[in-house]
């Protein structure tokens, strides 16, 4: 089965710092050679601590930022070096749900029209039938087309977000990129958005690729799960191995961290010590190494490749 996104060695850096003659001389490496796939129909998650690289790996999938190197496939084509005017047309089968509902949305602009947006960009619909569109995604998302005129201001959290959701739809795309779309919301509201967010995907054969760094909810809405430290992926699995079998020490203290609301269920958490290392200055070997109780003299030499454990399985570790 071929991926509808395949991700091969990318890499991204940000400059920060630079001399007196403007030459850069300071860089915070975002993302260091990540790899992985996406499947059709599937939800991808990808989990970590802030600042690890997991919404700036989104923005990369999404054209909003260039790699510096590797290369990004969609659907059998490398869109890594495409142009704006090259990557307009696919636009429409890659849309986005942002993290702040209310920073995505124009305040100055009716409901109705954020949603026909996209189709007026990336389709040829007259008024009327943009509207139509319009009116029957709010009643999808679970809002009434009566909303259509009123202003983003006029609604919570939880109904901005499902405006974005709704914008999101009008294109029918293949793949959205959820980047924390319910981290703003009350427990209340993002079992609803997570309820919907499933929903819609059965009701539209979507593919998602979900960025978070709550593991409980991750765990409610993934097929297989990418675990990022400092810019790396340190571990990728389907989800029930995930959480039966963590392999990475990293991600063994994430799952360590998950509460479980049972009082009287005694679980072992996994502190880790020492400071995160600078994403300026990356350690010579393994990222997790200054952390790690069970590191040895070769990850602090060497960083490590994934290796594939077991089927679908890959752990980036020396100890495997």
């Amino acid at each position: 089965m071929e991926p509808i996104v395949s991700v091969k060695n990318v890499t991204k850096t940000f400059t920060v710092g630079k001399t007196l003659f403007g030459r850069p001389n300071k860089v915070v490496h975002a993302v260091n050679n990540v790899s992985f796939d996406i499947y059709k129909g599937e939800t991808f998650s990808v989990v970590g601590e802030s600042g690890c690289g997991k919404s700036t790996t989104g923005r990369l999938i999404n054209h909003l930022l260039i790699p510096d190197s590797g290369e990004i496939w969609f659907e059998g084509k490398d869109i890594s070096k495409l142009s704006q005017n090259e990557m307009r047309p696919l636009r429409k089968d890659m849309q986005m749900i942002f993290q702040d509902p209310a920073g995505s949305l124009n305040p100055r602009m009716r409901v109705e029209d954020l949603v026909e947006e996209p189709l007026l960009i990336h389709t040829n619909m007259s008024k009327a039938e943009r509207s139509k569109v319009a009116h029957e995604l709010l009643e999808i998302v679970g809002l009434s087309s009566k909303h259509a005129k009123r202003y983003p201001h006029e609604f919570s959290g939880g109904q901005k977000q499902r405006i974005g959701i709704a914008r999101a739809l009008t294109v029918k795309p293949k793949l959205i990129i959820a980047d924390e779309p319910i981290s703003a919301l009350d427990v209340s509201i993002q079992a609803q958005v997570l309820n919907l967010l499933h929903d819609l995907q059965e009701r539209f054969d979507l593919t998602y690729m979900f960025i978070s760094h709550d593991l409980s909810v991750v765990e409610m809405i993934s097929d297989r799960i990418a675990v990022m430290y400092l810019g790396s992926v340190v571990e990728t699995a389907p989800k029930t191995v995930l959480y039966k079998n963590p392999s990475h020490p990293y991600t063994q203290a994430l799952l360590s961290a998950v509460p479980i609301p049972d009082p009287g269920h005694q679980k072992e958490r996994i502190i880790l010590e020492g400071d995160i290392p600078s994403t300026i200055n990356l350690p010579k070997g393994c990222p997790f190494a200054a952390r790690c109780k069970m590191c040895k003299p070769e990850c602090l030499e060497n960083k490590p490749v994934q290796k594939e454990i077991e089927p679908g399985h890959f752990v980036a570790c020396h100890l495997f």
